[in-house]
């Protein structure tokens, strides 16, 4: 297979840690974090982008990324967690390569988040409630994904191994 490897899901759900275990799997794929390389290119953090420019500048850097990096093949891409809500990124991704949805139950997705201060989504109002509204805004699109795989209470080395097992089907 030489296709993209496309991982999306909610924040915390394990996206980044996920797909740097699969990419070691994958030695000849490159790995690609979405956010990392908007932060890369703007030179700020992705919370100081939220809080300066807003989230439509935010999603408008995403999707330039997105179109970038999905035109290449041979990656294990980790897309953030609102970019699968953007039609024309859901087309792209699609289009070029797997799309796995990681999914959590928003207490698994709340325990791991918890203690973390980059998330912007969650800078006001972080709850268990707030985790599972936006879970339930996004699961129509997430489970437009070709596979999705549950990270509730699994390691990164078992995710893994089932992604491996459906691309590989």
């Amino acid at each position: 297979m030489n296709r993209n490897i496309i991982l999306i899901g909610m924040m915390g759900s394990g996206k980044t840690t996920v797909s740097k275990e699969l990419s070691k799997e994958l030695p000849h794929y490159t790995l690609i974090d979405i956010d990392s390389e908007i932060e890369k290119s703007t030179q700020k953090k992705i919370s100081d982008i939220f809080l300066k420019h807003g989230e439509p500048f935010f999603r408008m850097l995403e999707a330039d990324k997105i179109k970038k990096f999905c035109s290449n093949n041979m990656q294990v891409i980790s897309a953030g967690g609102g970019a699968f809500e953007n039609e024309q990124n859901r087309k792209i991704m699609l289009e070029n390569g797997v799309v796995i949805y990681l999914k959590a139950t928003a207490r698994e997705i709340y325990d791991r988040i918890k203690n973390e201060t980059h998330r912007p989504l969650l800078k006001r109002n972080f709850s268990l409630e707030k985790i599972e509204t936006i879970m339930k805004n996004r699961e129509k699109n997430y489970l437009k994904a070709n596979y999705t795989i549950d990270t509730t209470g699994k390691t990164p080395y078992n995710i893994v191994k089932e992604i491996l097992g459906v691309i590989n089907d």
